[in-house]
């Protein structure tokens, strides 16, 4: 039985080593990206942009582009800045990003999204929007590099 035990313990022990290894590894990385976006649209909206993802100290060229399909009336801009989480490499950030959602501004406002994308990078961003619009829509958006 004593054999069984020191077999046991170090069984575990390496169980555990390699749990802890394997966890840490599949965490990425984060980046800041900041980025301005005209939105605009009569039922039917469109959104088009760019901006710069810093990763790793390095500045990479952005665009973004979409479109919305619901109650959109208006134009805006909004300026974006944030973090991108769970990258592993500036590419990971490229995809669509998804959303539902409601709202309306006159004039100035602010506000904040978190959203995600098929590679599981997760935006977390703050905006001050400008212009004059009121949208009840889904949102495509999607992130790509130059």
């Amino acid at each position: 039985m004593r054999i069984s035990r020191r077999f046991r313990a170090g069984l575990f022990g390496l169980i555990a080593i390699a749990t802890t290894s394997v966890s840490s590894a599949t965490y990425g990385d984060i980046g800041t990206i900041r980025f301005s976006v005209l939105k605009a649209g009569w039922f039917i909206g469109g959104e088009g942009g760019t901006g710069t993802l810093t990763f790793h100290g390095r500045q990479y060229p952005v665009s973004i582009g979409g479109l919305s399909a619901g109650l959109v009336f208006g134009a805006s801009q909004t300026h974006f800045v944030g973090t991108v989480s769970n990258i592993f490499r500036p590419s990971d950030v490229a995809g669509v990003y998804g959303a539902a959602g409601a709202g309306a501004a006159i004039g100035a406002g602010a506000g904040a999204i978190v959203l995600s994308n098929e590679k599981g990078a997760v935006l977390s961003l703050t905006g001050r929007q400008v212009g004059l619009i009121a949208n009840v829509d889904l949102s495509g958006m999607a992130i790509s590099l130059r």
